[in-house]
């Protein structure tokens, strides 16, 4: 009898231990993400007729990060004039840098405003540090929005897809809109130059966006493994975090961040062939954000693909939506007006905006 009991502990303990070393592979590979993605290297020409500048901006913790900035480039025809104290940045999503994003999305959004296309740590030309979803990279956006600030921007629209999308909601959770003055006024400060007021957060595009992070990191794994050892083996990887990271990235996953980006107006983009995140995940956002939410379920899209989809329809209502939230924010005589018309209201709440 005490013969079988110990082959039947050691059965048990071999699948625990194998268990251990797929966590910690997982683990590995979702927070060590490759700094450039396949067909980066032949993007060259395309950056370079992009134009801009390569810049270099401090992270709020310190790590040095790359980017481009590419100046508005106002549209031929039509009322849009782009406003030199408007900008938009630009967040790209786990693995590889922003140079994708800045070639496909850059050419429209810059009719718009001036686009900063940003790599997050560990990605691109940035410096070394864990792929932590959030968790740190809203301090990457903290330095972005003071080197913006610096640069007489004072309005800017977060455009980030999938992990990009999650920053840009923990962004705002975290360091607020920029309509609040500092808490904390020495009033024995030494007289010295005042540092440049940081820019308001007027308005989030946020496509394919997971409600929870182990969502969109169970997708990624094999396709043979059933879906039900995926998702544990996710929700594994993320528990695990916290002493390889110093902190839980789920703390600031968007489903329970979502109550604190209002009142910034966000335009959720869902794709209906999404292999990795399911279109219920942007039901429920869209629900969880309320009425400052509008949500777009894109025919055929997959993962972050829905301009590749429909470019002429994502163009004109991304840079409808953008457009109309920097001109309330501007305080035009159409203000809020304009906002309003832009944001068709869904016949139910969390339902998608028909086109």
């Amino acid at each position: 009898m005490i013969r079988r009991a110990l082959l039947a502990a050691a059965g048990v303990a071999l699948p625990l231990a194998s268990y251990g070393v797929v966590v910690r592979r997982a683990a590995d590979r979702v927070f060590a993400a490759r700094r450039r993605a396949p067909g980066e290297d032949a993007l060259g020409p395309a950056l370079d007729a992009l134009g801009g500048e390569v810049v270099r901006i401090r992270s709020r913790d310190g790590l040095r990060l790359s980017g481009r900035w590419l100046p508005a480039s106002p549209p031929n025809g039509g009322a849009w004039r782009p406003d030199p104290r408007d900008a938009i940045l630009l967040l790209h999503g786990w693995s590889g840098s922003v140079a994708p994003d800045l070639v496909e999305f850059g050419p429209f959004l810059r009719r718009t405003a001036g686009v900063l296309g940003l790599d997050f740590r560990g990605h691109g030309d940035s410096d070394e540090s864990p792929t932590t979803f959030g968790l740190r990279e809203v301090d990457d956006v903290g330095g972005a929005l003071a080197w913006l600030g610096e640069r007489g921007i004072r309005r800017v629209a977060l455009f980030g897809t999938s992990m990009g999308a999650v920053v840009a909601l923990a962004s705002v959770a975290v360091l607020g809109d920029g309509t609040l003055a500092g808490a904390d006024v020495d009033p024995d400060a030494p007289a010295a130059p005042v540092p440049a007021p940081r820019p308001q957060i007027v308005a989030l595009v946020a496509e394919s966006v997971p409600a929870e992070l182990p969502t969109a990191v169970a997708g990624r794994m094999p396709a043979r493994l059933p879906a039900a050892v995926r998702r544990r083996l996710a929700r594994r990887v993320f528990a695990s975090a916290g002493a390889r990271l110093g902190g839980d990235p789920r703390a600031t996953e968007p489903i329970r961040i979502a109550p604190l980006v209002g009142p910034v107006p966000v335009l959720l983009i869902s794709g209906a062939a999404d292999e990795l995140v399911p279109v219920d995940d942007g039901r429920r956002l869209a629900a969880a954000l309320g009425s400052d939410a509008e949500w777009w379920l894109v025919p055929g899209a997959r993962h972050s693909r829905a301009h590749e989809a429909n470019p002429e329809a994502h163009e004109a209502r991304v840079s409808a939506f953008l457009r109309a939230a920097f001109g309330a924010a501007q305080g035009g005589p159409d203000g809020a007006g304009i906002l309003a018309a832009a944001r068709p209201i869904s016949p139910v709440r969390g339902a998608p905006v028909a086109d």
